[in-house]
Formats: structure tokens, C-alpha cells, sequence
């Protein structure tokens, strides 16, 4: 029977931690709804694909703080996506969770990095836009699945794009 009680109580607490990590994301998500304004929709008509890769949407952060991930509209949740660039801007398709557009005249810079969100790698195996949205800048970073397309990438942003 006690070990029955302590089954009970590990499992309570298990629960308890869940719930409390459930409402500190909504809190966030909350918060960062005021900060953050609303990604913009892929346009219906976005041009010519310039290029295209597949990979992981690891996460959207607020510009150089790495590990202040954006929670809110969905930018928080980490998905299989298709990043294609167009004249006007990346689109970002992500499977189970919101796609949005990064205009072309909103990125700032674009790099190759080895943390974002709590995703940390030994090689620059993450390709970063950062971008303006609205006042606030922000770090999107993606893993390809082929890391030599990434200097395409960096080139078509910085002299098309105006990025850093």
C-alpha cells in the first residue's frame, strides 16, 4: 500500500510540473502577443521561386538573444518546413503549424550559427535570417537538409536583400 501512495504522489507531481510548464508557455505566449506583431501570410502570388531547401523550422528568437524563443502565433513549435526564396521575400511552409512571409525589405541580416533555442550544434549548421517585425527584430533560424545550399542562400540575401 505505501508503495502505492508514493506511485500516486510521483505521478501527482509529474502531472503538477506538466500543468506548470503548460501555463508559463500560455504566459509567454500572452506576453509576447503585444511585443510581437502578427507574421505576415504568404502572398497568394509571391513571384518566381529563386531557391528552394528543405529542412527543420528550428525557432524564431528575438534578435541576438538566442535563447529568448517567441512562443506566440505558433513561431514556438519546431517543424519539418520548406523555406523557398522569391524576389519579395522568404516563404516559410512549416507542416503542422502556421506558414508566414519574411519580406525582403524586413531582413537585416543572415548568417550561419550553431545555437538557437535551445538547439545547439558543434557546426554552423543553422541557417539565421534576422528581420524586422514591425519595431521588433528577430532571429529564424533553420537546419537544412543540405547544408551546401546555404551559401547560395547568404548571397541571394545579402545582395538582393540588403542584409548584413
Amino acid at each position: 500500500m505505501e508503495r502505492l501512495w508514493l506511485v500516486l504522489a510521483i505521478v501527482a507531481f509529474f502531472l503538477l510540473c506538466l500543468w506548470g510548464m503548460y501555463l508559463g508557455w500560455r504566459r509567454k505566449a500572452r506576453s509576447q502577443s503585444v511585443q510581437v506583431p502578427p507574421f505576415e501570410q504568404i502572398p497568394s502570388d509571391p513571384g518566381a521561386i529563386l531557391l528552394e531547401s528543405t529542412g527543420v523550422y528550428v525557432a524564431t528568437t528575438i534578435a541576438g538573444e538566442w535563447q529568448n524563443r517567441v512562443v506566440t502565433r505558433g513561431a514556438g513549435l519546431r517543424s519539418g518546413a520548406v523555406w523557398r526564396l522569391h524576389e519579395g521575400g522568404v516563404a516559410v511552409e512549416r507542416g503542422g503549424a502556421p506558414d508566414f512571409w519574411i519580406p525582403r525589405e524586413a531582413i537585416t541580416g543572415v548568417r550561419r550559427d550553431s545555437k538557437i533555442a535551445g538547439k545547439v550544434m558543434g557546426t554552423d549548421a543553422l541557417l539565421v535570417i534576422t528581420w524586422r517585425a514591425g519595431e521588433t527584430g528577430l532571429d529564424t533560424g533553420f537546419r537544412g537538409d543540405e547544408l551546401d545550399d546555404y551559401p547560395q542562400w547568404i548571397e541571394e540575401l545579402k545582395i538582393k536583400g540588403g542584409a548584413q
